[in-house]
């Protein structure tokens, strides 16, 4: 994906009101345990695949996500990753509450 693609998704990810915007390359079958966040953080899937589980969910469940899905993630919901076994490259963006 070239820095130009890079820029508008950052740019489009911007325009949902988040407050931070970053491009994020993953490596292939990182993985990130049930963790949480602070605010809303949304995930914009440029290539690969993400694995997401939420295990406070009454079914848990993993949803994969590929390139173009949008990925959200409430304020301090617990929820686990799982990068695909080509890696991803995402646009992360996330919000703070003043």
């Amino acid at each position: 994906m070239s820095n130009h693609a890079n820029t508008d998704a950052e740019k489009e990810v911007s325009s949902w009101g988040f407050q931070k915007v970053f491009t994020f390359v993953d490596k292939p079958a990182a993985y990130y345990k049930p963790h949480r966040h602070d605010g809303l953080t949304t995930h914009l899937i440029l290539n690969g695949e993400l694995h997401v589980q939420f295990p406070e969910d009454d079914e848990p469940k993993k949803q994969t996500f590929g390139a173009g899905a949008r990925v959200n993630v409430a304020p301090n919901r617990l929820h686990e990753v799982w990068v695909g076994k080509d890696g991803c490259t995402m646009v992360i963006g996330e919000e703070y509450d003043n």
